[in-house]
């Protein structure tokens, strides 16, 4: 039996929510406050239709508040500009492409949220339920942790020689499973099937979806069983279609988008250090400080003038024992937090 943990960091400004399994990160889900509810996930709302794009075969749906979302022509439905109708989200806006919806029915009114989606915290309840939830010192280490492995490139398993690749390009997530210091047929396989295991869980943590092609060990394979290995290890969802195994060794599939990608969340116009990013991970550190020494009377938080400006609000729910001073020579993601 799996051993199954889950963490919630509420961290002013931003909640993450991780799972782990027998030791290792499998989901990392991020919301911020300054995330509009009617973009995520889940989110129910009545829209009116802005503009009907007969190449693209959709609409773009004004929600009353954020970017208008893209909406798929609906099966055997017409629509026209201005028509009001109920839609949810069914993939949070990435990068440049902006929140994907689903039609619902026909709406009144203007356009406004109904029901916002999930929380992380409801996430959490449907995908581990019954699950004990940690939260407090280990959950923002976990979340710490969780998010360094998912802007990762792979990992290395030298028990097994597999050294493991999962990138994303413009087109596709390309995963390249390398088999090193093993030889023989049953060791390819073994590396194979771990490979297999392991980008599933990688690209679940990191939120991506899309086209896969999987590079595996070798070029001889038993097709029926690699197709078996996949599907245990990506799973059933109705949604995500499963190509055959090539003669190159290569096997192809396509992920459903649903969520942010975690690096587009950490992520600020390709940054590490952006404004809003830099002033949640002081906040993160400094929440940090406060939790594992309670002894400590005050911290003084020296931050730069942009960080300080975007983290005030935040550094205030922390209570009386953080103390601002804003230092114009510091930059983004340099901030320093000092005992008294």
């Amino acid at each position: 039996m799996s051993r199954l943990e889950v963490f919630l960091d509420d961290t002013p400004g931003e909640t993450r929510g991780v799972i782990e399994r027998d030791g290792r990160f499998e989901r990392l889900l991020i919301q911020r406050n300054s995330d509009p509810v009617v973009l995520r996930l889940g989110s129910r709302s009545i829209g009116r239709i802005v503009e009907i794009n007969p190449g693209l075969g959709a609409a773009f749906v004004d929600l009353g508040q954020a970017e208008p979302g893209f909406l798929p022509f609906p099966k055997d439905q017409r629509l026209t500009v201005g028509q009001k109708l109920q839609v949810v989200v069914v993939s949070e806006p990435r990068g440049t492409k902006g929140a994907t919806l689903r039609w619902l029915g026909d709406g009144e009114g203007e356009p406004r949220l109904l029901e916002p989606g999930p929380d992380v915290a409801a996430r959490l309840a449907m995908l581990a339920p019954g699950a004990v939830v940690q939260t407090g010192l280990a959950a923002i280490r976990a979340g710490k942790d969780a998010a360094e492995e998912a802007m990762g490139t792979g990992l290395v398993m030298d028990s097994l020689g597999l050294d493991l690749s999962v990138e994303s390009t413009r087109a596709m997530i390309a995963v390249d499973i390398d088999h090193v210091g093993l030889a023989g047929r049953k060791g390819r396989d073994r590396a194979n099937m771990e490979g297999l295991r392991q980008a599933a869980r990688l690209i679940r943590l990191k939120g991506w979806g899309g086209l896969v092609a999987i590079d595996l060990v070798g070029s001889a394979h038993d097709a029926a069983a690699i197709g078996i290995a996949a599907r245990g290890a990506f799973g059933d969802d109705p949604e995500i279609v499963y190509g055959p195994l090539n003669r190159f060794g290569v096997l192809q599939l396509s992920l459903p988008w649903r969520e942010c990608p975690v690096e587009a969340r950490l992520l600020e116009n390709h940054e590490r250090h952006g404004p809003e990013t830099a002033a949640l991970a002081l906040v993160r550190r400094v929440r940090e400080r406060l939790l594992s020494d309670t002894a400590v009377p005050r911290y003084t938080v020296r931050s730069g003038p942009a960080e300080a400006a975007r983290a005030a609000k935040w550094f205030e729910q922390l209570g009386p024992r953080v103390v601002v001073e804003v230092d114009p020579a510091l930059k983004a993601g340099r901030g320093m937090i000092e005992e008294g």
